[in-house]
């Protein structure tokens, strides 16, 4: 069955060029009336113009779709009020919300900067926080949502230089876990993709030389797109690189039962069947 947005409105962030581009040129191609937003700064979040958003909110446009710019800093909660009352004023509703808004800022943890922790996760954490939040009411009224977290591989298994970036990305996660539950009786549910792309984001890191062709963004719009449909599950990390999509979650073992009296001498005479994932129990299992 074709996935289709008619009558449908859709803010997808940091969208003037990247991953952001590419998932809101396809849900314009499908039928959403779709918010184009992005501050139009650097890579590290500096500066900034809203041309950027411009001009894929032009390209919509002239591919017979509906769109409109908007170069709110998501991590200004003030700013995304602004573009929730633009977009309330201009279509009525708010059907999905893509988090997709990042910065870079990255350093061994030894050399970062404490404003440079901060900054990384305004963006990506404390703004998703902005964006969601003030969508909520809207989609809880409509009982009608669909919201995608940009969640990544340097949160869900680190990465050397990134503890800003992966800390605020894994805490996505754990902010989509909670929403999951919170949603679920107005139908709004909340999944993450864990996108790995060739965008100016990645293009100096180690490994994504040459890449652009074989990590090109359009391979990961097809799960967002999905994920925003009505047929999306909830509360499940899909992650896509290169045409190869697959799944992640938090999983537990079945552990060691060794009972109040345990001390540490106990947990180091079972330490291998208590880091043994292979029982590993689902998270889904235990609802």
């Amino acid at each position: 069955m074709t996935i289709n947005f008619e009558n449908q409105v859709a803010i997808v962030t940091g969208a003037g060029g990247g991953l952001g581009r590419q998932h809101a040129l396809e849900l314009g191609r499908r039928g959403a009336r779709v918010v184009v937003n992005d501050l139009g700064g650097d890579v590290d979040g500096s500066g900034g113009s809203v041309s950027a958003a411009e001009l894929v909110s032009q390209e919509i446009i002239d591919n017979g779709g509906q769109a409109i710019a908007n170069g709110a800093s998501v991590s200004d909660i003030d700013s995304v009020q602004n573009m929730i009352d633009q977009t309330m004023a201009t279509w009525g509703r708010i059907d999905i919300l893509v988090n997709n808004a990042g910065i870079l800022r990255d350093k061994t943890f030894s050399k970062l900067e404490v404003s440079n922790w901060h900054a990384v996760l305004d963006v990506h954490l404390n703004g998703s926080m902005n964006c969601s939040k003030l969508v909520w009411p809207i989609m809880t009224q409509q009982n009608y949502g669909r919201i995608v977290m940009t969640t990544s591989t340097s949160g869900l298994f680190g990465n050397f230089g990134q503890s800003n970036y992966g800390a605020a990305k894994l805490g996505l996660v754990g902010f989509m876990n909670t929403l999951r539950f919170e949603g679920a009786k107005y139908n709004i549910h909340t999944n993450s993709i864990a996108p790995i792309a060739a965008t100016r984001m990645t293009l100096s890191l180690p490994g994504f030389e040459d890449s652009a062709e074989r990590l090109a963004p359009e391979l990961v719009t097809p799960a967002v797109v999905f994920l925003c449909s009505e047929q999306a599950p909830n509360g499940r990390i899909i992650q896509a690189a290169g045409g190869r999509y697959y799944s992640a979650d938090v999983r537990e073992n079945s552990g060691v039962e060794l009972g109040a009296n345990a001390k540490a001498e106990d947990i180091e005479a079972n330490i291998n069947e208590i880091l043994d994932m292979s029982s590993n129990v689902g998270f889904l299992e235990r609802e």
